[in-house]
């Protein structure tokens, strides 16, 4: 089910309706949230539901025995669920990946080989409940956290619908609690989270989807015959495009799930207003950026010298393209951008920097901006070869047409992603760009109502505009 779709426009006022004023007391009302949260995976394929059934039952009882295991037996119950829940992503995800690979690097030495080509399809936000699952697991066999007795709670906890499919990735220190206390409707809350969700529809709809658009088509052409400027534009609409895209979904996740009394992590900073490649990663996917963190580069050890500085950025980003999806295109773009972040990290001069960004900082924050969406080439396309010929015809059409400028500077164009950035940038310091629009309760409902004709003359409710990162 699309947070977009005539489905989830019935879906949601329906369980909020019966989750506040039918449902008495938290355990009830954890139950309903785990069915409605089942249903509204099944709407994709509800033969996945066994895996996210499976993975849900399988962790709850490791987190059980993890805590009352002798110290000896401790790591054969945590190594069970790594190779559980890393063993069915690799099945899903990446075993196609692996085979294609394989023959490719036979065919190279001279080999004939007769490998079998594998279509698996793959399961709706299995990156992201086996990542939420694997913390539950690790944090248990590292003492951090104790394990839950509820397995509703815990249920609902895997497969809470508003971020269940995209993230935020939740750690269950901060998400499982709030399903084990009393829950009451909070008039603020809900109106905050309705506003987050508002400006999150705003940027799928009106940006993502449109630069989406042209972004495909420019992706299509053949980049030998194309000149410099569309290829250009066609690289700058995907920045825009997967940032509108998946930050639009974070902040539709965060009020969606404020709407039911639980306040989920903050997923995206203003990741295009960095001023270092450092600090665009501790702003955009914030809860994948932690993960990595906590669980592959702090585990990695060493640290300390600078062989294992870089040894452990180099194979954490890989882990990060990795995760994002079985192409070698993916695994570049990770390692890409930890060569961009190794020099700031082994000069040992990490940069203090301020809060929040100002008008003077926009010289970096155009040189960083300008680093990443040279990566978001690699990112888009198909193969290591189409991106290597895109950046390169960038640069080598650069005289090719060049009035196909005056094509791409249109206002009807980029007007959505002008207000985004001009609204975002108010907002750098608050939690979303419709959190704080002044005390005029006039000039906020116009711009309520604003958003809302302009969503309701751009959405296709009977077309498929799935979020781009329903495919990691």
């Amino acid at each position: 089910m699309l947070f977009n779709s005539l489905a989830f426009a019935l879906f949601l006022p329906l369980v909020f309706a019966a989750y506040w004023w039918l449902l008495p007391g938290r355990r009830a009302q954890n139950l309903f949230l785990l069915l409605a949260s089942w249903l509204f995976y099944a709407w994709w394929d509800w033969r996945f539901l066994g895996l996210l059934w499976l993975s849900t039952a399988f962790d709850y009882v490791i987190g059980l025995q993890l805590h009352a295991a002798r110290v000896d037996r401790r790591k054969a119950w945590l190594l069970a669920s790594l190779f559980l829940n890393l063993g069915l992503l690799a099945a899903f995800k990446y075993l196609g990946f692996f085979v294609e690979s394989a023959a490719a690097m036979l065919s190279s030495l001279g080999l004939d080989p007769h490998l079998p080509v594998l279509r698996i399809a793959l399961p709706v936000g299995i990156s992201f409940y086996t990542f939420q699952t694997l913390s539950y697991t690790i944090d248990i066999y590292r003492g951090h956290f104790t394990p839950t007795r509820d397995p509703v709670a815990f249920g609902a906890f895997v497969a809470f619908f508003p971020q269940l499919v995209a993230g935020p990735i939740e750690r269950a220190r901060d998400l499982l609690p709030q399903f084990e206390r009393p829950r009451a409707f909070d008039r603020e809350q809900a109106a905050d989270g309705m506003r987050q969700m508002l400006w999150g529809f705003f940027k799928k709809i009106a940006v993502a989807d449109a630069m989406g658009n042209i972004a495909d088509a420019v992706f299509d052409l053949d980049p030998a015959s194309t000149s410099g400027v569309t290829l250009f534009f066609g690289a700058l609409c995907f920045a825009f495009q997967i940032y509108g895209d998946f930050s639009g979904y974070s902040d539709i996740a965060i009020g969606c799930a404020r709407l039911f009394g639980f306040n989920l992590s903050r997923n995206f900073h203003y990741p295009y207003f960095s001023r270092s490649i450092g600090e665009f990663w501790r702003r955009w996917h914030i809860t994948l950026s932690g993960w990595l963190r906590d669980y592959v580069y702090l585990p990695l050890g060493g640290a300390r010298s600078t062989a294992g500085r870089l040894r452990n950025i180099l194979v954490t980003f890989g882990v990060s393209g990795l995760w994002h999806g079985a192409n070698w295109t993916f695994v570049a773009w990770g390692l890409v951008h930890g060569g961009y972040y190794v020099p700031e990290v082994l000069s040992n001069k990490r940069q203090r920097l301020r809060n929040e960004p100002t008008w003077r900082d926009l010289p970096r924050i155009a040189l960083v901006f300008t680093a990443v969406l040279a990566v978001w080439v690699i990112f888009r396309a198909h193969t290591l070869e189409g991106a290597a010929s895109h950046l390169r015809h960038i640069v080598a059409n650069a005289g090719l047409r060049r009035y196909d400028l005056f094509e791409w500077l249109r206002w009807e164009v980029w007007w959505p992603v002008l207000l985004m950035l001009a609204a975002e940038w108010r907002s750098r310091r608050d939690a979303h760009a419709l959190f704080d629009l002044g005390r005029s309760r006039t000039l906020r409902w116009a711009i309520y109502f604003a958003l809302i004709i302009v969503i309701l003359l751009r959405i296709q409710l009977f077309s498929e505009h799935a979020f781009i990162y329903f495919r990691f």
